[in-house]
């Protein structure tokens, strides 16, 4: 029975869609042993400033925000594949550089480097899925994608605990080797799956013949809207990654081990969850999941802000593991939807910049909140913004469903 339940979960996607998958495992569980640290690591190495880790964490999504609105284009023209590897060589050489920087200046170039090759990355990763699964099924399967984003914060957090420890470089030197590993992987493994390489959509045009996609506020309303309303959640996610660690230190005196700890259990809940909130979500209407999202991301910032005792704090990442499993599926298949065809990797680009700045400005904003004030109010000021954009964001989706029920019936 077992074996014919994993033979029926294999057959059910693409090879491609599980060499992403393996890839996204690998790549993150170094990932997660670096991350949750990072700007600890940057605050001792800089004796104890708070402004320039910040800066440097910073620098990394807002120099990848102006590669971004480019890079999709670039994937829909010149393929996913390609942009792929590109994106993951740059990421190797970075892990490579911060076993070798000593000065702030190095530092800061790495952070930019890095955030070039996500931004290169992520448009293509997600195109490709686009390209690959059916409408039908692209919420489930970009679950599947945050499932193996998952098995890395599950592991890496306990990991990079141990090694930060015993030795920094060790974790750097590992995460290069991951992301040397994956892109061998969909170097020899991956097909291009781009439709105008596929002779998809635009016949047999030559690609650099195609006409770069050009941006009109008009006719990209919706998308930008979309993109602008999810920002919110990214200044939350980036609270997690900078501010948020320094923020334990005030309530915790084992801190690195609480931030390891619920790190690890809401890598947990996504791993044993993710797939089957999925499913149980997919016919649902976007906008009331995606609305639902953004009330539970806002307890959330209200319970890292205030949580003094562990078990609130685990509470609030239970609901923050809830959130985001139905956050991320519903928006990039939301955005899967309204894309045409040649113009996949563009769309994925345009909404990635709201990841990308508010990752770029977060650490910077909820930084100087933190020398100002004190971490209650940086994660009270991030919840109200939550419910606004939220109910905004709900709007503007079940709008959009509205009018392509009018259009396809006219």
């Amino acid at each position: 029975m077992k074996i014919n339940f994993i033979m029926n979960l294999l057959g059910r996607y693409d090879g491609g869609i599980w060499i992403r998958v393996l890839g996204a495992a690998l790549t993150t569980i170094t990932g997660f042993m670096i991350r949750p640290f990072l700007v600890l690591y940057l605050y001792d190495q800089m004796e104890g400033s708070v402004i320039l880790p910040m800066i440097i964490v910073g620098l990394q999504p807002l120099c990848g925000l102006f590669v971004s609105w480019f890079g999709g284009g670039w994937s829909d023209r010149y393929g996913r594949k390609p942009l792929i590897i590109i994106a993951l060589f740059l990421q190797m050489l970075c892990m490579l550089g911060y076993v070798f920087a000593e000065d702030v200046w190095q530092y800061a170039l790495i952070s930019i480097i890095n955030g070039i090759g996500f931004a290169l990355y992520m448009p293509a990763a997600n195109a490709q899925i686009t390209d690959m699964v059916a409408e039908e099924k692209r919420a489930e399967v970009f679950a599947l994608m945050h499932t193996a984003f998952n098995v890395g914060a599950a592991v890496g957090p306990v990991l990079g605990l141990l090694m930060f420890g015993w030795n920094p470089s060790a974790v750097f030197l590992l995460s290069a080797f991951s992301f040397v590993l994956y892109g061998l992987l969909v170097w020899f493994k991956l097909p291009e799956t781009a439709p105008l390489l596929k002779g998809e959509g635009s016949g047999s045009k030559a690609i650099a013949a195609q006409p770069k996609p050009k941006f009109s506020w008009v006719e990209h309303k919706t998308l930008l809207l979309i993109t602008l309303l999810s920002l919110p959640v990214g200044l939350l996610y980036a609270q997690v990654e900078s501010t948020f660690p320094l923020h334990l230190q005030t309530s915790f005196d084992n801190y690195r081990t609480v931030l390891a700890s619920i790190l690890t259990f809401n890598g947990i809940m996504v791993i044993a969850m993710q797939i089957w909130i999925a499913k149980r979500t997919e016919a649902m209407p976007s906008h009331l999941v995606i609305g639902l999202s953004y009330v539970l991301y806002a307890i959330v910032s209200l319970g890292y802000g205030y949580s003094s005792i562990i078990v609130l704090l685990f509470v609030a990442e239970f609901i923050f593991t809830i959130g985001e499993m139905i956050f991320g599926p519903h928006i990039q298949k939301a955005v899967s939807v309204m894309a045409p065809v040649e113009q996949r990797g563009f769309y994925f680009s345009v909404y990635g910049t709201s990841q990308l700045l508010s990752r770029g400005i977060g650490p910077i904003l909820g930084g100087l909140v933190l020398s100002w004030s004190n971490g209650e109010t940086l994660f009270a000021a991030i919840a109200v913004l939550l419910v606004v954009a939220g109910v905004a964001q709900v709007r503007v989706l079940k709008k959009y469903a509205f009018a392509m029920n009018i259009n396809s019936r006219s």
